[in-house]
């Protein structure tokens, strides 16, 4: 398995099992400035709330009884 690492701090994770992240896959599309690209990046739970810290609308919760 690849190493993973956060794309923010750079903090090196532990396997996917271990510790989780936010793992982010995004395929832009016509109209967007990056037409045809795919995107990735890997966020440590530490950034994610950081970042998420700085949203004007806040991120949208619920509770999940079953992990997957």
């Amino acid at each position: 398995m690849d190493e993973r690492f956060c794309n923010c701090c750079g903090k090196k994770l532990g396997k996917r099992s271990e510790e989780d992240a936010l793992e982010v896959i995004k395929e832009w599309g016509y109209f967007s400035g990056k037409d045809l690209e795919r995107h990735a990046f890997i966020l440590c739970e530490g950034c994610y709330d950081k970042w998420i810290g700085t949203f004007v609308r806040p991120v949208k919760k619920s509770e999940v009884t079953e992990a997957m």
